[in-house]
């Protein structure tokens, strides 16, 4: 791939170069990353935030949610394209759009993945309380072990992780869509059932389901031999993951009804298919809450090492104090009793679904006019219209009003 240097670009250190050594990424690793972000809490949690609104509201956000969240994917993806130091979403905020703008999104990625975090920690001690009949608190640390584990170890661990996992988690949801579709007890017609005026309420919880904005950087310094496949990757990997979050709400509903549906609705889905099933399907949403764990836990760790300037990738005791930072909090807290399992979700996605309606558009814009790389891809002219970005910072505003009329308790009731 040729790319030019542009003239009068702002030069990079040499610790910028030192400080992220490159681990090539494959492009189903870099898939695999983007499929294992997203496919996390927000599949467990959006059949019972839509239990109101009904399948075919929940199908219309994850289209409008996905197409908006991988146009604003694109335009980090070529802003890092842009730029030859490995920089996070914080250090390319701080480079094209200042030290507040840098601020900011760091906020809001902390805020995202520490909600993210706390709803796996939750999550996974539940579902392996109902699978093994251990404590909750118990069941948790065991999940920890590994998720921290490959955290520790780095980008090419993750990479190759969720390739692994991935697969199978696609295989297991193949298997168990099919037993679906062939039970007796399955009613398609539930999927239309539901009602419209509820459907606000799910926007915030499936603006989270797409949480890999993140990682695109990460991905971008994996991709640095191979460029050109990073739009592809997302691509890909976001296609991927609409199907996923799709089918399983939708089998769920369909075997369950929208009155029976748990916070946790896997535990749905596998009591009706049967024990078999059951047991599948929590192993399919433990693979899903850690394949998002090491995705989403790990962008945390590299943002924070960016906006520290820490030398987390060669000083030991540097990455061992970071990751303590990422890794406690969240499992304390989900035994803390301040947060449930949802609303976690929704507090998270809601504020950082605002700044990531705008920022992206702000780095590309600096990207663009002070980038050092002229790449040989870069976004379309229909994705970078003006129309485009006014829509994508409407909903996302929206999204906050409805957030604050929440917190005050002026909306309807069942919102």
């Amino acid at each position: 791939m040729s790319e030019e240097t542009i003239q009068g670009a702002v030069p990079f250190t040499v610790a910028e170069c030192k400080e992220a050594p490159v681990k090539s990424l494959s492009f189903l690793e870099g898939v695999a990353m983007i499929v294992g972000t997203n496919i996390g809490a927000g599949i467990l949690s959006i059949a019972y935030a839509a239990r109101k609104a009904g399948f075919m509201p929940l199908l219309f956000w994850l289209i409008v949610a996905g197409i908006l969240t991988t146009i604003t994917m694109l335009y980090v993806a070529e802003s890092t394209l842009r730029t030859r130091a490995h920089l996070q979403l914080s250090g390319l905020s701080e480079r094209y759009v200042g030290a507040l703008g840098s601020w900011i999104i760091f906020a809001a990625v902390c805020v995202n993945s520490m909600g993210a975090l706390i709803a796996y920690m939750s999550g996974s001690g539940e579902l392996l309380n109902s699978l093994t009949g251990l404590p909750r608190s118990l069941g948790s640390l065991i999940f920890f072990i590994p998720a921290a584990g490959i955290l520790w170890l780095g980008l090419k661990a993750i990479g190759r992780s969720e390739k692994v996992i991935c697969i199978c988690m696609v295989a297991m949801l193949a298997i168990l869509f099919g037993a679906t579709l062939l039970n007796e007890k399955t009613q398609f017609v539930n999927l239309m059932q539901g009602n419209w005026i509820y459907m606000i309420p799910v926007f915030n919880v499936v603006v989270f389901c797409f949480s890999a904005q993140y990682i695109v950087p990460e991905m971008a310094r994996g991709f640095s031999d191979k460029p050109e496949q990073l739009p592809k990757a997302i691509i890909t990997g976001m296609v991927i993951t609409f199907i996923l979050l799709a089918a399983v709400p939708m089998s769920v509903i369909a075997l369950s009804g929208l009155d029976n549906i748990t916070q946790v609705a896997t535990l749905s889905w596998g009591k009706v298919l049967g024990n078999w099933a059951f047991f599948s399907a929590n192993l399919f949403a433990l693979f899903a809450m850690l394949t998002s764990y090491w995705g989403l836990g790990g962008s945390l760790v590299t943002n924070i090492g960016d906006r520290f300037k820490l030398a987390i990738h060669s000083d030991m005791k540097k990455r061992l104090l970071v990751m303590a930072i990422v890794t406690l909090p969240p499992f304390l807290l989900a035994y803390s009793g301040m947060v449930s399992f949802v609303n976690a979700l929704y507090i998270a996605g809601t504020f950082s679904g605002v700044v990531l309606s705008i920022m992206p558009m702000l780095i590309l814009k600096g990207a663009r006019a002070r980038g050092d790389i002229q790449p040989s891809w870069t976004c379309s002219s229909a994705i970078t219209h003006p129309g485009i970005k006014i829509l994508i910072i409407l909903i996302y505003f929206a999204s906050a009003v409805y957030a604050i009329a929440a917190l005050f308790k002026l909306l309807p009731a069942g919102w």
